[in-house]
């Protein structure tokens, strides 16, 4: 299993960093290289506990899907999502948030199995792991961005 640990300080409150990151409308906004969208499911809004969407998007320069469940929900601390079928073997994606010093603390934890055995093995640490870690860093800078500025306004109507 692969684990990829990303830790974004950010200054803004607790509350509105964990809806920016349930945020689909922001989520998509951080998507538009992979051209990102929403199939099946919620479309728009705040990801709920039990929601099953169904992303597309293109990776690689194949058009994938993922299905995807929020399988729990905290506020304002803690949300986690499963793929049940997608590239991967298996994924989830935990996302923690604290205060500290009056910053917020935001960790995400995305953890994936890979197919394919050595091959599969090999493309993950040449390849997937650093595609994966640019891919999370470029979400979070979003939510920092959208949350320390006035994006959110908008984001979260």
């Amino acid at each position: 299993m692969t684990t990829i640990t990303l830790t974004t300080f950010i200054h803004a409150p607790i509350e509105r960093c964990f809806d920016l990151a349930r945020s689909i409308d922001l989520h998509l906004l951080s998507t538009k290289k992979t051209k990102e969208k929403v199939v099946a499911g919620r479309a728009a809004g705040l990801v709920m506990k039990d929601d099953i969407l169904t992303w597309e998007a293109v990776h690689f320069g194949i058009r994938q899907q993922l299905v995807s469940k929020i399988t729990d929900v905290s506020p304002p601390y803690y949300f986690r999502d499963e793929m049940m079928k997608g590239a991967f073997k298996s994924m989830h994606h935990e996302h923690h948030f604290a205060v500290k010093d009056g910053v917020t603390v935001m960790t995400d934890i995305f953890c994936y199995k890979i197919p394919y055995g050595i091959l599969g093995k090999l493309f993950n640490s040449l390849v997937l792991r650093s595609y994966m870690t640019a891919f999370l860093k470029e979400r979070n800078i979003v939510i920092k961005n959208a949350a320390e500025g006035n994006d959110w306004i908008n984001i979260l109507k």
